[in-house]
C-alpha cells in the first residue's frame, strides 16, 4: 500500500485552508498534485481535465442555477413577511410565540427558497426587531433564528439534496425530497418544543389573539406562496415533470408571483438578480466539477478503503460505525461549508454504510448526512448561518453562544432518531414507490 498519494491529497488540501486558499481550487490543485505523485504529470492533468468537464455533464445539474434564481426571485418578492405573518397566525397563542413563528417562517421561507442563509438573513430580519420590542434576549432571539434556519435543507425542493444524488452516483432526486420532509419537520418540531420550555421558564409573553377573518386573509395572502411546494413535488410525483424541469418551472411561477401578484419585483431588478444568480452559480457548478476529480483521486489513493478497515477495524457494529461517521461529519461541519463536504465526503462514506454489513438505504444516508452537515452551518469557525443570524440579529457570537448550546443538543438528538429509525426518512419514498 502506497500512502504517499493519500499524505499529498489531504495534506495539501488542508494545508490550502489554512492559508485562506478558496476551497474549489484547494480540492482542484489537491487532487492534482495526489495524481502526479502516481502518474505521470501529463495524463495526470488530462484525468482532472476530463474529471471536472464530465462532472459538469449532466442534466440534473440544470436544477441548480434554476433553484438559486428561483430563491433570488422570491427573497426580494416579499415572500418572508408574508410566511412570517402566516406563522404568527399559527402559533401566535403558544408561550414564547415569536419564538415559534421564528422556527415555523424559516421552515417554509427556507423550503421555498432552497437556502439556510436567505432564510436566517430574510426572517431573521423581520423577527429580530419584533422579538426585542416584546423583551427577548437578543441573543436568545438570534439563536432560535439561527438554528431553525437550515430546516429548509431538508425540506424540499433543496439544492443540497441535488448535489448529494450527483456525488451518490445517481440516487433519486424525487426520493430524496420526498425523504427530507418528515426530518425537517422532526428538526422545526423538537426546536419549537426547546424554544417552549425556555419561554416558560422566562415567561415570555404570548401574541394577542388574531380574529378568525384576519387570519383567514393573511392565509390566502401566503397561499400562493406556499403553492410552489406542492406544485414542484405533486408535479414530480405525478410524472409531470422531472425535478431538473420542476427548477424550471419554479422560476417561472415565482416570476409571475413576484411581479405580477405581489409586485414588489420591477423588471428593472432582473439584471442584478441573474447575475447575482450567475455568481452562486459558477461557484457551485465549478466545485461540482473539481470535486468529480477529487473523487477519482481519492479512489486512486484507495481512500475509500482505507477508511472503511479503520472503521472496521474499531468495531463491526451498524451502530457503532454509524455514531463514528456522525461524529466525523459534525467535526468536518465545523470546518467546512455543506456543498463542498457532500462532494467530498459522500464517496468515501457511501459504500461503507451501504455494505452488507450494514446495509443502510443511500437515500436513508443522504439524509443524515445533509442533516449532520447542516449542523455545521449553525456552528463556528466557519458557519454561515452563524454569522448570518448574528449579524441581522445585531449581538455577537460570544453572546449566542450560551443560549445555542440547548439549541445545539435538541439538533443532535434529532439527528440520532434520524440515524437510528430509518422510518423517519424512508416512509414517504416507500409509500410513494
Amino acid at each position: 500500500m502506497d500512502w504517499f498519494p493519500v499524505i499529498v491529497l489531504f495534506g495539501s488540501f488542508f494545508t490550502m485552508l489554512l492559508l485562506s486558499v478558496p476551497i474549489t481550487f484547494a480540492v482542484g490543485i489537491a487532487s492534482l498534485l495526489s495524481l502526479c505523485v502516481s502518474m505521470p504529470m501529463t495524463p495526470a492533468i488530462s484525468v482532472i481535465a476530463q474529471k471536472l468537464t464530465i462532472g459538469l455533464d449532466g442534466f440534473t445539474l440544470l436544477a441548480i442555477p434554476f433553484f438559486i434564481l428561483a430563491g433570488n426571485i422570491m427573497n426580494t418578492g416579499g415572500i418572508a413577511k408574508r410566511l412570517v405573518a402566516f406563522a404568527q397566525a399559527l402559533v401566535g397563542h403558544l408561550p414564547g410565540s415569536l419564538a415559534h413563528c421564528n422556527i415555523l417562517a424559516n421552515s417554509l421561507f427556507g423550503a421555498i427558497s432552497g437556502s439556510a442563509v436567505a432564510s436566517a438573513a430574510a426572517v431573521g430580519g423581520i423577527m429580530a426587531p419584533l422579538q426585542e420590542k416584546e423583551g427577548y434576549d437578543p441573543a436568545y432571539s438570534a439563536a432560535v433564528n439561527i438554528t431553525s434556519s437550515p430546516a429548509g435543507l431538508l425540506i424540499p425542493p433543496s439544492n443540497v439534496m441535488i448535489v448529494y444524488a450527483l456525488a451518490s452516483g445517481g440516487v433519486s432526486v424525487s426520493a430524496l425530497f420526498l425523504a427530507g420532509y418528515v426530518p425537517g419537520l422532526l428538526m422545526a418540531g423538537m426546536l419549537m418544543i426547546t424554544a417552549g420550555i425556555y419561554a416558560k421558564r422566562k415567561k415570555y409573553p404570548t401574541s394577542a389573539k388574531i380574529p378568525m377573518m384576519q387570519i383567514l386573509k393573511i392565509a390566502i395572502d401566503a397561499i400562493p406562496s406556499l403553492f410552489l411546494i406542492v406544485i414542484i413535488i405533486g408535479g414530480i410525483l405525478k410524472g409531470v415533470f422531472t425535478p431538473t424541469e420542476a427548477s424550471a418551472v419554479a422560476v417561472v411561477y415565482t416570476f409571475i408571483l413576484a411581479v405580477f401578484v405581489y409586485k414588489e419585483v420591477k423588471l428593472r431588478d432582473f439584471p442584478k438578480i441573474l447575475q447575482e444568480t450567475t455568481v452562486v452559480s459558477s461557484i457551485v457548478l465549478f466545485l461540482v466539477g473539481c470535486s468529480m476529480g477529487m473523487s477519482w483521486a481519492m479512489v486512486n489513493a484507495d481512500v475509500p478503503y482505507l477508511i472503511e478497515q479503520a472503521l472496521l477495524s474499531i468495531s463491526d457494529n451498524p451502530i457503532i460505525i454509524l455514531l463514528i461517521i456522525n461524529v466525523i461529519l459534525l467535526i468536518v461541519g465545523i470546518f467546512m461549508d455543506i456543498t463542498p463536504a457532500i462532494l467530498i465526503f459522500t464517496p468515501i462514506f457511501l459504500p461503507i454504510v451501504t455494505s452488507p454489513s450494514i446495509g443502510l438505504d443511500p437515500i436513508h444516508f443522504g439524509i443524515i448526512m445533509i442533516f449532520n452537515l447542516s449542523i455545521g452551518l449553525c456552528t463556528p469557525p466557519v458557519g454561515t448561518v452563524l454569522f448570518v443570524g448574528c449579524s441581522v440579529g445585531k449581538t455577537s457570537i460570544e453572546k449566542v453562544m450560551k443560549p445555542l448550546i440547548p439549541l445545539y443538543i435538541t439538533l443532535f438528538i434529532a439527528l440520532i432518531l434520524v440515524t437510528y429509525i430509518p422510518a423517519i426518512s424512508m416512509t414517504l419514498p416507500n409509500y410513494f414507490k
